[in-house]
């Protein structure tokens, strides 16, 4: 083993310590025995039965899950009827001028989108004569603008992969154009609308900044409701919490590799046999 070699590996260690160490502390100090956060004394499952009790944050989770999962419905299915739409454009200018303006979302920072959103939804609820403006439709609309971008190029890769010469030829077969399109482009592209659905559903888990400025009194997430336990002392019940979502983003990870990994696989035979 070469000296180049051994640094590498100690390089990716260093950088996996320094990323996961953080929650595996947390894991850990979830099953404390006790109410410290820095000393562990004796094993203990109370935290996580007290975060099931605790009716405020079960209500918060609760919030944060049902956005996540409309949103993520939402953008999917505009998402991936944007690609489409992107990938059925002819003109070379006008395609890179809709991806330039769908990256913006990406490449602006959040904290500058968040307050733009606040201020367009008081000036419209303004307008509309409402005074409060803010609530679960305006951060409904934050985060499915900003899942968007992540959909579509999620969906755009798996189009260009598609052969149009099938689709063309079940049209001419008497196939109408929307039941060509699901029967016989929708498989193919399926994999890149899944990965792009749990890329949505993660982000509006874990979205805070976008979320703090859009949201309203009536509506508050997960992320909020932590960042103002942060004003006072943290308990491990918070712990608990963390690492059950933890938990369930990893298997949502597993899962979406799972589906590429087939896809793939099926596209590699597919290449094969042609």
């Amino acid at each position: 083993m070469t000296k180049t070699s051994r640094l590498a590996k100690l390089y990716i260690a260093l950088i996996f310590i320094f990323l996961y160490a953080p929650m595996v502390v947390t894991m850990v100090f979830s099953f404390n025995g006790t109410d410290s956060t820095y000393i562990m004394n004796g094993f203990s499952t109370r935290w996580y039965t007290k975060l099931f009790h605790d009716s405020v944050t079960m209500n918060a989770l609760e919030n944060t899950v049902i956005l996540a999962v409309v949103s993520a419905l939402i953008s999917t299915v505009m998402g991936t009827m944007a690609a489409v739409g992107i990938d059925s454009l002819k003109k070379k200018r006008i395609k890179s001028a809709v991806m330039t303006v769908t990256n913006i979302p990406m490449m602006n920072p959040e904290i500058v989108t968040g307050i733009s959103m606040m201020l367009l939804f008081v000036f419209a609820g303004r307008l509309l004569g409402q005074k409060d403006t803010l609530g679960f439709g305006t951060i409904l609309i934050a985060h499915i603008s900003f899942q968007l971008p992540y959909v579509i190029l999620s969906v755009l890769p798996k189009l260009r992969q598609t052969d149009r010469r099938i689709y063309e030829a079940a049209q001419d077969l008497g196939c109408p154009p929307v039941q060509a399109f699901f029967k016989v482009v929708f498989p193919q592209i399926l994999p890149g609308i899944i990965s792009g659905a749990i890329m949505a559903f993660t982000l509006s888990l874990d979205d805070f900044i976008i979320s703090y400025f859009t949201n309203g009194p009536s509506f508050q997430t997960l992320p909020i409701h932590i960042f103002s336990m942060t004003k006072k002392r943290v308990k491990p019940d918070m712990y608990a919490l963390s690492t059950l979502m933890f938990a369930a983003i990893f298997i949502l990870l597993i899962l979406m590799n799972i589906v590429q990994a087939k896809s793939d696989k099926k596209q590699r035979k597919a290449k094969e046999e042609m």
